[in-house]
Order: structure tokens, then C-alpha cells, then sequence
């Protein structure tokens, strides 16, 4: 009996922490922003109980803080959060890259090649209509072709640390799209050439090309 209320109390965790994540990222919660816990359960349903644990879920995950006052408040997202999010996800993911490509097999190939194609579709779905729906569709295309990349280094934290820091940064990569900053076609060019590099193992290629793209991704060309 207790362990079917526990789980069913951690599912509608997870359904908030993804609903919170999704208004994060867009900006519907604005960086800063103070998350009182009664009006986040009028918004999103949910009892005390869950909705503080959801709080603290996503605080682990670096969207969210604990304030002095024992409350909640959005992360902040400003130019210093950028230039720490990518220099973390740029060392994290060529480590994990190496080791993957010493480690994959044919069949990590065969995804690698598999999520490329899901996030060209995706990338050229949302250059032509780029509302709410393509963008969350297209972020999580990226996600996949991420995580993808580097889920043969067969490091249970390296994995787990990817993931925490690519949710923090999709705030800026979707600013970065709703502000039209985003070169598709560059894009589409530099995976294709990542994804060869990774079927030739090369790797001083493949994590150039992983470093290019992280950046590319987060940042307004200037």
C-alpha cells in the first residue's frame, strides 16, 4: 500500500518538475522570479508536499534556488550563467565524447546517425514555423541527438551531469531561437560533419566539432 503512494507521489513529481521545466525554459517563469508554493498549486495542481519536492528537484537541477528565507526562487540567467553553462557542458561533453568513441559500438553508430537525422527534420520543421510547439519538439530533438553522442562513455555521472547542465542551458537556446539567431543551414552542416568524424573516429575532429556546435548553439554570432 505504501509503496503504491510512494510511487504514484513521485509521478506527479516528475509531471510538475517537467511542467515547471517546460515554463522555465520559455520564459513563462522569468529568471529571478520568486515560486511561491501556493500560487505554483492553483497553477499546476499538486499538493504542498509535492510541489515543494518538486522545488527540490529542480534545485538540484540548477533551475531553481533556495533563498535564505526557505523559499523559491527562478535560477538567474544572465551573460556570467551563460559563459559557466557552456564551459561546463563543452568539458563535460568532449570527455564523454573520448570515451564513447574509444567505447561505442556499431550500434551506437546506428543511433548517432539516427538522432542526426530526427534533429535535421526537426531544425528545418521549426525554421519554417517556428511556434511554441515546433520549438519544444525541436528542443528536445536536440536533447536527443546530445545525449546520444555521448551515451556510450558508459559513465553513469558523466551522463547525468550532461543532462542537469543541457536543462539549464535551454533557456538561452531557445532565446537564441525566438530571436532568429540561430544559422540552420550552418547547423545542419556541422552535424553532418560530427556525425562523419564520429563513424571515422577521428576524434581531434569529432570534439572540435562538439566544442563548435555547444557553442553555436548558446551564443549570438557576432
Amino acid at each position: 500500500m505504501f509503496g503504491r503512494k510512494q510511487e504514484d507521489d513521485t509521478t506527479v513529481v516528475h509531471m510538475l518538475a517537467s511542467a515547471l521545466r517546460r515554463d522555465i525554459s520559455f520564459g513563462t517563469l522569468l529568471p529571478d522570479q520568486k515560486l511561491k508554493i501556493e500560487a505554483l498549486r492553483q497553477r499546476y495542481g499538486g499538493s504542498n508536499h509535492s510541489m515543494r519536492e518538486t522545488l527540490r528537484l529542480l534545485t538540484a537541477e540548477g533551475l531553481v534556488e533556495a533563498t535564505a528565507q526557505r523559499g523559491f526562487r527562478v535560477t538567474s540567467a544572465t551573460e556570467d550563467d551563460l559563459r559557466d553553462i557552456l564551459m561546463v557542458r563543452v568539458e563535460i561533453e568532449k570527455i564523454a565524447l573520448a570515451l564513447s568513441l574509444k567505447l561505442g559500438d556499431v550500434a551506437w553508430e546506428g543511433r548517432v546517425i539516427a538522432a542526426q537525422h530526427g534533429l535535421t527534420k526537426a531544425e528545418a520543421a521549426v525554421a519554417s514555423t517556428p511556434d511554441d510547439l515546433k520549438a519544444l519538439e525541436w528542443d528536445e530533438a536536440c536533447r536527443a541527438f546530445a545525449a546520444t553522442l555521448i551515451e556510450a562513455c558508459e559513465s553513469p555521472r558523466l551522463i547525468d551531469l550532461h543532462a542537469r547542465f543541457f536543462d539549464q542551458s535551454r533557456r538561452f537556446r531557445l532565446a537564441l531561437l525566438r530571436e532568429g539567431g540561430l544559422d540552420f543551414a550552418a547547423r545542419k552542416a556541422r552535424q553532418r560533419a560530427l556525425v562523419d568524424a564520429i563513424l571515422e573516429r577521428d576524434e581531434p575532429a569529432a570534439l572540435r566539432l562538439i566544442e563548435d556546435e555547444i557553442t553555436a548553439e548558446l551564443t549570438t554570432p557576432r
